[in-house]
């Protein structure tokens, strides 16, 4: 708060809101380090998500609009990514993988947002019946953290919810149980050729759309084999690998390390460079999916960031909580 209102205000004063990529621009040479430690990310996103909601007022436009415009972009209504079961850091249970998520074809966001909450229901029902009422407690994230610590009974649940129409998508967030060379997994250690063995049979035998941070961040050569191995059938997505920084995207495409970013504008730290990584995404053939932070609050800027920028995914958390609830 401190170096927003004495350091960034002063030479935003008097600025014009409509032109964000000066004001970024301005704000990341005033910070002048690569990862934004001098006057911390969280001041700059802050100061950069409301000269962007300015700029649209003071056009008369609804955000998405605006944002579609600035990024010269063709707007578009995402497929909600529905969180289901939580795991990993989320739960205090044993699963490994933190984010259990799904999809489902419908004609409208409406309708697939409809299946997914109808189905979200039937699974906290089944969950309830088998494993007792504990299992339907609530994750970080709105998703049910239930007693269990196979990957496999997970999705075996989550298909018998959701039938023959529904795609997975898993964020393992491996880098959370990367321990000293070896992937600890289900009392497991495992060697990154262990690991991309078990993706692989998990990949054969369920309809697994997209694995995101399949392997601990820095861990380039385990995400070349998996994105060699099957990339073409599944998203390999980076989160933790990529940090919505340009700079690494550009690296995973040359090193072919995945084919799939998450975008989270807190990471990289303004509008401009948000919008920057995703059309640099989007224009060589990735998915990109904006992503929702763990500890989040009522703001659901990244709602008009999806549809204004098009990219045609969102992950914003289970269909329950406020904070989740006003991203869909």
């Amino acid at each position: 708060i401190n170096n927003v209102n004495k350091i960034i205000a002063p030479k935003l004063k008097g600025k014009d809101v409509t032109r964000q990529r000066e004001i970024d621009n301005l704000m990341i040479k005033l910070d002048g380090t690569k990862n934004k430690s001098k006057l911390g990310g969280n001041a700059l996103v802050g100061v950069s998500l409301a000269v962007c909601r300015a700029g649209a007022k003071a056009n008369n436009l609804p955000l998405w609009k605006w944002i579609s415009k600035i990024a010269r972009t063709q707007p578009l209504l995402p497929t909600p990514c529905i969180l289901f079961i939580e795991g990993g850091l989320h739960s205090k249970g044993d699963l490994g993988f933190q984010e259990f998520m799904a999809y489902f074809p419908a004609r409208s966001f409406k309708e697939k947002f409809k299946i997914a909450s109808d189905i979200y229901k039937k699974l906290g029902q089944a969950l309830k019946k088998r494993y007792g009422k504990r299992a339907a407690r609530l994750g970080m994230e709105g998703a049910f953290t239930p007693p269990i610590n196979k990957t496999k009974e997970v999705l075996d649940l989550l298909m018998g919810a959701g039938g023959n129409k529904i795609n997975i998508i898993i964020d393992a967030a491996a880098s959370t149980f990367f321990k000293k060379g070896k992937y600890n997994l289900e009392k497991k250690k495992l060697s990154r050729g262990e690991l991309l063995r078990f993706y692989l049979e998990l990949c054969k035998n369920y309809p697994i759309a997209a694995l995101e941070d399949p392997f601990f961040e820095e861990d380039w050569q385990g995400f070349q084999q998996i994105t060699k191995k099957i990339g073409k059938k599944v998203t390999i997505v980076g989160d933790d690998l990529l940090v919505t920084n340009l700079r690494r995207i550009k690296k995973a495409m040359e090193k072919k390390a995945c084919n799939g970013l998450i975008l989270k504008p807190n990471q990289v730290g303004t509008v401009t460079e948000t919008i920057e990584a995703a059309k640099y995404a989007v224009k060589r053939k990735w998915k990109v999916f904006i992503k929702h932070r763990g500890g989040e609050t009522k703001d659901d800027f990244i709602a008009d960031l999806a549809v204004g920028l098009g990219t045609g995914w969102i992950m914003a958390g289970a269909p329950t909580k406020i904070e989740r609830m006003v991203k869909y």
